[in-house]
């Protein structure tokens, strides 16, 4: 009778804990939540399921919940129901819920979580707690989006000694967006880690066993993922937009990539930065952003184009997303030709150039677009004084394998135009431009990328001249990762930029004046992660370019101009590059590569030649030379060498050095200060060598407390090669010897970079200072012309003090002040300083080049966002921006000139803003 009552309350017992498991398994939630309050929603939760909560009311006072669910686990609804805030939840084994805000806590440890003192093998060790879906072979891929998990790489079947390798993708938890440049890596060993390329992703090869990974990118709440790893394997890692919540400033403080990065020279700007620099009309504008950079600089106000420490501004490559973009901005240089709204990040580099770049001197400027949202549509859009915007994302098809980003963006700055004098009141202008990106996964190992860009200006002086220049690009790209250790990119391209100007006010000499250049470009980049220690890119790449010089026609069948047509003008350049980066200890990283470029000028073409030993003018010019179409005319090559290393002295301070040589086989021909729409591209001929530069640079970089202040010191060294300075009277367009009236210089640059950052709390923005000096020396006697005595003088953007502040201050929640104060010394100019006598007539004496300098320039400007309520679950939200421009009315001169009147030679000074420029801006997301 005992063994029979055992026996029963045995039973009882199982009986009732598998009830209690089933009950547990079976507890689906379903209802339509409204705008309920935390309090309203764990009661209705209650009443459906067995759980019971435990939470602060006062955490969750701002928090209301909308979400509509059927027959879905307590889990997934709660999931659903934290989405993109900074709350969090667990449950124990005797279903009860504890809900807490910003931090995680555990009401147990996962099977395995103490690896280091247990075996992997050991039977103790369950799925329990671990990922739904364990990795079987590589195209297995876990999606991590909980910190509270321990997720299995691989199968303990197929665990054995040595390294795994894990890869993956990290991706923006609402969009599905891949996230480039996060920081991964041990928290028990920092020394091992990695940074997600352009797409998102990363290869991490480590010890097999238990490790935790640490997962950082700014704008992003920083994750931690516990991963067991028995075998190589996928995981994908989806992060959170770091929420600040009411009355609370969140700091992160683990944002080390500043000081743990092997680069130096590289600035990154992502488009919520961009947004708070106040520019002129209000609208967020790359071009003014990288203004505010140590060691990027302009001619002046609404001046096209920019120059990197002491670079011209052609030496600039400008890619958005691979295209190559001639002309990055609109009207002139007031605004960029980049849509602010599709745009994602900004990447400068100033040294540490990676070595599948090239072709140009002095930059790269690398521009990525938005990938698209992968799960929703969504759109924002924005009106200005001169300017309306709109942008629209989302899915192609429901299973989220695809995505397109669409913007367009428009002028409408006539009515601008109509507060000129009377005799410019029937000008006219307008601009727009057009993006489409899509992206579609075809698999796990393939993708697929397809950008379109389409830029327009049109300008019309007084209904007299009409000046038109426009860019199209398109590309295609195809990503195919081999293996966890080894991906490919291969790109094809075209791009094309044009100008167009013509006038038509005298019948008689109606003219049209047209220029273009044209580059069909492919590309193969590899990207081979070794281990560790070792991170090896290498690959090729060609570009075939077409230009038209120049082509000047009659407009009308009443026009007297005579036809006049510069040959087109071929080349191929090609390009071979390896390079690793090497980790030797968690310490000292070293970056090194070699980049090997080849130019061949091609016929058809006609070449002159000059008499040996004689400068290149007309005078001397004894013949022509014919080739025929496809002969080679003329190849250049040479080696370039790129170096880069790091050493770490601390966690938070590091020493870097570095070495660049770069060739560049294209030049822009300009005698104006900035850019102008007449200037033209040349490429290097037999007559027109390629420009070289080497550029040694070194720095340190600190950070204080607990990583929130970012410092730097960077100090470069520049030498040029062969860089072309026009002669004096010089004529650059429609010019069938341009070798004639253009000279070979040698220059230098140096200067030092200071930079104080803060990058998180209220306040928050960064102060930047930059000496540096461009020295240009034309020595040749061969030349023709010895400008400045054969001594070194100044360039026309050499400009050796400038300051600038960026500040941002939270005042509430809703209510954001920016301002922007920037300094620097005027450019140098050339002035007439007396006048001489010479064959009966009066001449001008003019100044060594470059002698003088125009006044100082400083500016103020200053910007409020007003922000709509914050609400997490809420469809729209909208913002004004309102501020001025120039808020001292400072005439900043922009240049000198001089006209004789009366006899007298008197001087004004130009400016462009003189006045303060108020706007306003009305933006709304969706």
């Amino acid at each position: 009778m005992r063994y029979s009552n055992l026996l029963l309350g045995v039973l009882f017992l199982f009986f009732c804990s598998s009830s209690k498991g089933q009950e547990r398994k079976d507890s689906l939630v379903s209802g339509d939540f409204k705008g309920l309050t935390i309090e309203q929603f764990i009661l209705q939760l209650e009443a459906q399921t067995p759980f019971h909560f435990y939470y602060d009311q006062k955490q969750f006072d701002s928090l209301q919940i909308t979400l509509s669910v059927k027959g879905q686990p307590l889990q997934k609804v709660l999931e659903l129901a934290f989405v993109n805030t900074n709350f969090h939840y667990s449950i124990d084994q005797h279903d009860n819920v504890f809900l807490i805000k910003d931090k995680m806590i555990r009401t147990d440890l996962p099977a395995g979580f103490f690896g280091s003192s247990r075996n992997i093998n050991d039977s103790a060790i369950t799925n329990t707690n671990t990922a739904d879906i364990g990795l079987t072979s590589d195209s297995s891929t876990i999606s991590a989006s909980l910190e509270n998990k321990l997720y299995e790489i691989g199968t303990k079947s197929q665990i054995r000694t040595g390294n795994s390798t894990v890869a993956g993708y990290v991706r923006d938890d609402k969009t599905h967006e891949p996230l480039p440049g996060v920081s991964i890596y041990l928290e028990e060993n920092p020394g091992i880690g990695t940074v997600t390329d352009q797409f998102g992703f990363f290869s991490l090869t480590l010890p097999r066993g238990l490790h935790t990974l640490n997962i950082q990118s700014r704008g992003k709440r920083d994750v931690r993922r516990h991963i067991l790893v028995y075998a190589n394997g996928k995981i994908d890692i989806y992060l959170h937009d770091q929420i600040i919540s009411l009355r609370e400033v969140i700091i992160s403080s683990r944002k080390t990539s500043n000081v743990r990065s092997v680069q130096l020279g590289v600035e990154k700007l992502n488009i919520s930065t961009i947004k708070t620099i106040p520019t002129i009309f209000g609208e967020a504008d790359i071009s003014r952003a990288l203004l505010v950079l140590p060691g990027v600089k302009s001619v002046g106000e609404a001046s096209t184009g920019f120059n990197v420490r002491g670079g011209a501004t052609d030496q600039n490559l400008i890619l958005f997303n691979g295209t190559t973009v001639y002309n990055p901005s609109h009207f002139f240089g007031f605004f960029s030709a980049f849509n602010p709204e599709v745009i994602k990040d900004v990447e400068l580099y100033k040294s540490s150039i990676p070595a599948k770049y090239g072709g140009r001197l002095s930059s790269v400027l690398d521009i990525t677009s938005k990938e698209g949202n992968k799960k929703n549509y969504a759109g924002s859009a924005g009106i200005g004084p001169v300017t309306s915007r709109l942008n629209v994302e989302g899915p192609i098809f429901k299973d989220s394998s695809s995505s397109f980003v669409l913007g367009a963006r428009a002028t409408y700055a006539d009515w601008l135009l109509k507060l000129l004098p009377k005799q410019y009141e029937r000008s006219k202008a307008s601009f727009y431009d057009v993006v489409l990106h899509t992206t579609h996964e075809m698999n796990k190992k393939n993708s697929l990328y397809l950008t379109a860009y389409l830029s327009n200006d049109h300008f019309n002086l007084n209904n007299d001249t009409a000046y038109e220049y426009s860019n199209r690009n398109f590309c295609v790209q195809w990503k195919h990762t081999f293996n966890n250790k080894l991906n490919n990119l291969v790109s094809g391209g075209y791009d094309f930029y044009k100008y167009d100007i013509n006038s038509e006010a005298n019948k008689i000499n109606a003219y049209d004046l047209q220029f273009n250049i044209n580059q069909a470009s492919v590309k193969s980049d590899f990207n081979y992660y070794i281990n560790a220690k070792h991170t090896v890119q290498f690959g090729l790449n060609s570009i075939f370019y077409k230009l038209n010089p120049g082509s000047y026609r009659p407009l009308g069948s009443e026009s007297l101009v005579k036809t006049d047509i510069i040959p087109s003008e071929q080349a191929l350049e090609s390009a071979l590059y390896c390079g690793d980066r090497y980790n030797l200890t968690p310490d000292f990283s070293i970056d090194y590569a070699l980049r090997y470029s080849f130019f061949q000028y091609l016929g058809p073409q006609t070449v002159s030649t000059y008499a040996p030993g004689l400068p290149k003018e007309e005078s001397s010019r004894i013949g022509n030379k014919e080739y025929g179409r496809g002969s080679v005319i003329k190849t250049y090559s040479g080696p370039e060498y790129r170096f880069a290393f790091r050493y770490s002295l601390t966690s938070d301070f590091s020493i870097k050095a570095g070495f660049n040589s770069l060739r560049q086989y294209i030049h822009m021909l300009s005698n104006t200060t900035a850019i102008a729409p007449t200037d033209i591209w040349k490429l290097s001929d037999p007559n027109i060598k390629p420009q070289e530069g080497n550029q040694i640079s070194f720095g340190m970089y600190k950070n204080f407390k607990s990583n929130t202040i970012e410092t730097s010191v960077e100090v470069y060294y520049k030498r040029m090669e062969h860089y072309l300075d026009y002669k004096s009277g010089a004529i650059l367009v429609l010019n069938h010897n341009i070798e004639t009236d253009v000279i070979n210089t040698k220059g230098k640059a140096y200067g030092v970079e200071l930079l104080i950052k803060k990058t998180a709390g209220k306040l928050n923005g960064w102060l930047s200072y930059t000496y540096s000096r461009t020295l240009l020396k034309m020595d040749d006697p061969l030349a023709g012309e010895v400008i400045n005595h054969g001594q070194y003088y100044p360039s026309n953007y050499d400009k050796p003090h400038d300051v600038s502040f960026v500040g941002n201050l939270k005042l509430s929640h809703r209510f954001s002040i920016s301002t922007n104060i920037a300094y620097s010394t005027g450019r140098p100019i050339t002035l007439p300083v007396g006048r001489y006598t010479y064959a009966g007539s009066q001449r001008v004496l003019y100044s060594d080049r470059n002698a003088y300098r125009i006044p100082d320039n400083f500016r103020v400007d200053f910007s409020m966002n007003i922000e709509g309520n914050h609400k997490v679950q809420q469809k729209t939200h909208n913002s004004w921006t309102i501020g001025a421009y120039n808020l001292t009315g400072r005439k900043n001169p922009y240049s000198v000139y001089f006209i004789s009147e009366n006899g007298l030679i008197k001087g004004y000074k130009l400016s462009i803003f003189g006045s303060i420029i108020p706007f306003v801006n009305f933006n709304i997301r969706f």
